[in-house]
């Protein structure tokens, strides 16, 4: 598992630059179960999670607005109706995770839950963002509700805990759910970004000056949390393609159950982390 990860981390990108591996950013993907009441919606190159309940269901990433149609389409390939998505969320307030939040709100009239220190940027429509404010402006989004760390959102029988994990963005939130598998209760994390993207500085920045210090609390946080089913941001971050294969090959296994995977991630991204920092 180990030299997996070795191999996949090597073409994960440090960031999500919008100008990096767009090339499948467009393309769609199966969506697919993985676990009981979640489910990937997403596109090839960026995560969306679908979480179901009997009152409605709760999406996890927009993305581009020109892709919400492979969310709905993902969506409704799955049995499920998009409108009935009542609470839209996001990872962090980059264009690829947030910028079609405005549609999605409008298709579905859905609630928007935002961490704060992103939900001003979202409401903006990206204008507030360190770095990218310039080159990445999107349709201002009603935020419903300011989420802060540790805050509940729920929906029928669905619980997720938001965690502040910042210095990607300012309101970077890993997500926290428990699920079922077989029976089986796992603990999901659904990681928001702890990378370093290029051009980020990380000392003396006038924008963002406790840059630095809040990736130190992420990867603090990050290793702290009890993860069975690892998820993140991008599918890139979790193997996702290989992992959806694998699934394929054999049904009755589920290979997003992954602790060592979690941990062989957060630590390769903490040494990634620690080396920017070295070199700045």
């Amino acid at each position: 598992m180990k030299l997996l990860y070795s191999f996949l981390l090597a073409f994960v990108t440090v960031g999500t630059l919008p100008a990096f591996a767009q090339s499948d950013w467009d393309d769609p993907f199966p969506p697919h179960r993985i676990a009981d009441h979640l489910y990937y919606v997403g596109s090839k190159g960026l995560a969306s999670y679908l979480i179901t309940t009997t009152n409605g269901h709760i999406l996890i990433n927009s993305s581009f607005e020109r892709t919400v149609p492979i969310i709905r389409t993902n969506i409704e390939a799955l049995g499920f109706k998009f409108t009935d998505i009542k609470i839209l969320l996001t990872s962090h307030a980059h264009s690829d995770h947030a910028s079609g939040h405005a549609l999605v709100k409008k298709l579905t009239g859905a609630r928007v839950e935002v961490m704060e220190g992103d939900a001003q940027v979202i409401a903006n429509g990206g204008k507030g963002q360190y770095l990218y404010t310039n080159d990445n402006a999107w349709k201002p989004c009603v935020v419903d509700r300011v989420l802060k760390d540790g805050d509940s959102v729920t929906l029928g029988a669905a619980q997720l805990t938001a965690r502040l994990t910042p210095g990607h963005t300012r309101g970077c939130t890993t997500w926290l759910m428990r699920s079922t598998d077989g029976g089986k209760a796992f603990n999901v994390v659904i990681v928001g970004s702890p990378n370093v993207n290029p051009g980020y500085a990380l000392i003396t920045n006038r924008d963002y000056p406790e840059i630095a210090d809040d990736y130190t609390k992420t990867f603090r946080l990050l290793k702290s949390f009890p993860c069975d089913i690892f998820l993140g941001a991008h599918g890139s971050y979790y193997g996702m393609e290989a992992k959806y294969a694998r699934l394929q090959k054999n049904p009755k296994t589920n290979p997003f159950i992954d602790r060592e995977g979690y941990h062989a991630y957060v630590d390769d991204r903490a040494k990634a982390f620690r080396e920017a920092l070295r070199k700045q």
